[in-house]
């Protein structure tokens, strides 16, 4: 019985977390090719996965107070019309993802966008409302540098000055914006609709010291505080506040890090993969990145092909409009689907068409876009 709990244990672990372990295992198999020697302790950019750490950490304990989701609930509220409803679900995901980071922007605000659809009975709208949140997360978090794990790891990586990189992405972010908006105008009718006053309270003391600490955080990101001073100051306060959001920080998101920096540290020394990938590069940046997203996600795609090409311009919008197209083009898509699935046993072909035709307008008109700027 015990070996049963054991491997269901297991099994869900690896469901949950198949993009690190498929990262293991590719970061194992170029171990053979390469085995480990003193140069594998450049391969890790240990600023990134600082500055990861310190705003999932800060995030999670925001999170237990339920601050993002009453604050978005009392926004929502205030209306009273589906179509401005959804709207202001889809803005506050948008929003979020530019500053907790796309996943964790999904995660908050999923539940919401589930409550809000079956309490007033508008579930009709909820696969629509769901496909929406996910492009506007991923959309969202490219305008910033901390808004989603491969812009933090560009940002860092290329040492891009704050002005230019948001300089970079500012144009296709605001026709992410402008295409969302049209989306939700023209496909959700403004039916009335009301939703029931909960008295939720907001405890002062902790919100005001998680948002300090979620000023550090920030701060170190943008380099105006060294990052190591977070990675003391940020555990300590939280062991003391809220043990919690330490264990609840995505340590496998973490660790997927870890495998794909050894991963593609390998594959850069490898003469044969080099070749091809700096070639490929040279033709087109921007359509080799915004390809591979849609094969082996927006992340890896980064931490790989930043090693075969200094056009970082280039790659940071391929690797942000990338995160639109197919279900495994990012994370977020994933953690969308579970949460759809999970509300709606049975209907999952319908959602997979409505998100596949969606995706593919986004990727397409925003590529098309980009491609003239990149």
């Amino acid at each position: 019985m015990h070996h049963i709990h054991l491997y269901r244990g297991f099994g869900t672990f690896l469901k949950k977390n198949i993009v690190m372990v498929i990262a293991m295992f590719a970061a194992l198999i170029t171990c053979f090719f390469i085995p480990p020697d003193k140069a594998y302790i450049d391969y890790f950019d240990v600023k990134t996965l600082t500055c990861l750490f310190c705003v999932l950490a800060v995030v999670c304990a925001l999170k237990n107070i339920n601050f993002f989701y009453m604050l978005a609930k009392k926004l929502i509220q205030v209306f009273r019309n589906a179509r401005i409803c959804i709207l202001a679900l889809v803005y506050i995901t948008f929003i979020g993802s530019m500053l907790i980071a796309n996943d964790m922007a999904l995660l908050t605000f999923l539940p919401l966008g589930t409550y809000v659809m079956t309490t007033t009975g508008k579930n009709k709208y909820m696969a629509f409302t769901f496909i929406m949140q996910n492009i506007a997360a991923n959309l969202g978090g490219m305008l910033t540098p901390f808004g989603n794990p491969q812009n933090l790891y560009l940002y860092t990586k290329f040492q891009i000055p704050t002005m230019e990189f948001m300089g970079i992405m500012v144009w296709p972010f605001l026709i992410a914006i402008g295409l969302i908006t049209l989306c939700c105008l023209i496909f959700v009718k403004p039916e009335p609709f009301e939703l029931k006053d909960e008295k939720l309270r907001l405890p002062a003391g902790r919100s005001i010291a998680y948002i300090a600490l979620f000023a550090l955080a920030i701060a170190i990101v943008f380099r105006s505080i060294p990052y190591q001073l977070g990675l003391v100051v940020i555990p300590i306060v939280l062991l003391v506040m809220d043990r919690k959001a330490l264990k609840m920080v995505d340590y496998p998101l973490l660790l997927t890090f870890v495998f794909f920096f050894i991963f593609s540290g390998n594959m850069a020394r490898i003469p044969a993969v080099r070749t091809l990938f700096s070639g490929l590069l040279n033709k087109n940046t921007f359509l080799v990145s915004v390809l591979s997203c849609q094969f082996i996600s927006n992340v890896p795609s980064a931490i790989l092909l930043s090693q075969f090409t200094s056009n970082y311009k280039a790659l940071l919008l391929g690797v942000n409009i990338g995160g639109v197209g197919t279900l495994i083009a990012s994370l977020a898509s994933l953690i969308t689907f579970r949460e759809y699935s999970h509300h709606n046993k049975g209907k999952t072909g319908y959602y997979i068409l409505l998100f596949s035709a969606f995706n593919f307008a986004f990727l397409i008109i925003l590529s098309a876009f980009s491609f003239l700027l990149a």
